[in-house]
């Protein structure tokens, strides 16, 4: 399990013990932001990579059958409909085999010897399905029978080999924890102990435990629940969270708490983490429907990641493309304006900012440089009004214009941003002289997804000044429903509207 983290965050905590004097009383931990261990590496989502490997064998499938077409018939017997029809059918029927075998799962794929047997059943079992189908649809003079059984030994051959490399690739990835879903307890006693102790027992869960938080310090909470530490409190988990990677948090308090964790809960769902509800000691018995299950032990969904496996891909795939696109379709008006700004004031053409990313990273957003480069306001402490002397008269039409946020899909290219989702607020943005998320309960949840080059939001005139708590606090309200419902049909939406949006730049100065 995580063994290898556990015993570098007991290290860290004795070091500091040692060199702190006296221990710390009971619960009084070493923060958790001081136990955080160097970021792991980026997660391999099991259900991508099973769906890449599905699409890699049905290509292999058919060029292989092409291939020993082209190699045992070539210039005797042509390569037509019928043939083509056969290979398309066999690696569809190939893929649908052996994925009812079971081998696509992340276990299977690890184990070659295991799979690969079920592969060779496999394949046996759809070249018997395909000679029953030839055999009484009377089509044995369509096929030649050779290339059957060639196709027949190759594809095995191929299957097998690409199999075993996959194994030792996956096998790689295992060792260095990429499949692991890094989980952190909330919650200690007993229950904790024997959630544990049941994930600890199943080497398949793909669960691997960083430690334990509390926000108890008497004897209901030990330092150390099952051999894992107690790293702090609820409040040191969200900080926990934005400096290591943390792709789920299990709560084992009974159901029967309710005050307790909705306490913890509305500090915890501004992460874009997985949140569940142990069942596992709970007398309460469900269907088995309702629940989920880490490995076998059941669980209760409280909050999901809001983009996760396909969908990551997706937009991902989306960005760069569409924002490649606008990229060479909006050069001629960025040099256009480029040029404006270089020729009008002195200074840079482009102004950078430090801005709040995904899970509340710092990322740097480029824009045009729109304010007289002695007043440049890089931490936004001083909001934008209408008429400010600090902002250049090219400055004020781009502005309102939105076109000094051009250069930002130089930012979506590089994956700091998003076409679309939340604006990225600069860190001392303010509203009504009060920080934002000062204003706003929950206001980081916001940063459960990328920001954006434009959002919802934005469409619906929430945007530029927030001279007031309303303005913010409406924003909010729309970047959360857009995290709530995100589709790509959504993105498409909001991008086709945001031309028309830009004309009514009543707030934006």
């Amino acid at each position: 399990m995580s063994a290898f983290d556990v015993r570098d965050i007991l290290k860290t905590a004795a070091a500091q013990e040692a060199g702190a004097g006296p221990a710390p009383a009971r619960g009084a931990m070493p923060p958790a932001e001081n136990l955080v261990p160097p970021r792991a590496d980026a997660p391999l989502s099991p259900v991508v990579v099973a769906g890449c490997v599905r699409l890699a064998e049905l290509v292999l499938v058919a060029a292989t059958g092409l291939v020993v077409h082209a190699a045992v018939l070539g210039g005797v017997v042509p390569l037509n409909h019928v043939y083509l029809a056969a290979i398309g059918g066999l690696a569809v029927l190939t893929v649908a085999v052996l994925q009812s075998a079971g081998t696509y799962g992340i276990r299977a794929l690890r184990a070659f010897f295991t799979a690969g047997m079920r592969v060779v059943v496999g394949w046996s079992l759809v070249f018997l399905m395909a000679g029953t189908v030839v055999f009484f649809a009377k089509l044995g003079d369509h096929y030649s029978r050779l290339w059957l059984g060639t196709f027949y030994l190759a594809g095995l051959s191929v299957l097998l080999t690409e199999r075993l490399v996959l194994s030792l690739i996956i096998g790689t990835q295992m060792r260095r924890g990429r499949f692991d879903r890094r989980t952190a307890i909330v919650g200690g006693g007993e229950s904790a102990e024997a959630l544990i102790r049941s994930l600890e027992h199943q080497s398949d869960s793909g669960i691997r435990i960083v430690g334990v938080f509390d926000d108890r310090n008497d004897g209901r909470s030990a330092d150390v629940v099952a051999g894992y530490p107690k790293l702090g409190t609820v409040s040191d988990l969200v900080t926990y969270a934005r400096h290591t990677r943390l792709d789920l948090i299990v709560f084992t308090l009974p159901i029967s708490a309710e005050g307790r964790i909705l306490a913890m809960l509305s500090k915890l769902w501004v992460l874009p983490i997985d949140i569940r509800l142990s069942a596992h000691a709970s007398k309460l018995r469900l269907r088995p429907r309702s629940y989920s299950y880490l490995g076998s032990v059941p669980v209760l969904d409280v909050f999901d990641k809001p983009i996760a496996d396909w969908d990551v891909v997706v937009k991902s795939l989306f960005d760069r493309v569409v924002g490649g696109l606008m990229l060479i379709g909006f050069a001629p008006v960025m040099i256009a304006v480029a040029l404006a700004v270089k020729l009008t004031s002195r200074g840079p053409v482009f102004f950078r900012q430090k801005r709040y990313g995904f899970n509340n990273e710092l990322i740097e957003v480029y824009k045009f440089r729109s304010m007289y480069v002695d007043q440049s306001d890089a931490g936004a402490a001083r909001l934008v009004t209408k008429g400010d002397p600090r902002v250049t008269p090219v400055g004020r039409f781009i502005r309102r214009t939105s076109l000094d946020e051009l250069p930002q899909l130089f930012n979506v290219l590089k994956g700091d941003l998003s076409l679309v989702g939340p604006r990225p607020h600069a860190l001392q943005a303010k509203a009504a002289n009060t920080l934002y998320d000062q204003v706003v309960d929950g206001y980081f949840a916001r940063h459960k997804v990328k920001p954006g080059l434009t959002g919802w939001a934005q469409i619906n005139g929430w945007r530029g000044e927030t001279d007031t708590s309303e303005k913010i606090q409406r924003r909010v309200e729309h970047d959360l429903y857009y995290i709530e419902n995100w589709s790509v049909l959504f993105d498409l939406r909001i991008l086709a509207k945001t031309p028309f949006a830009l004309l009514k730049a009543e707030n934006a100065y």
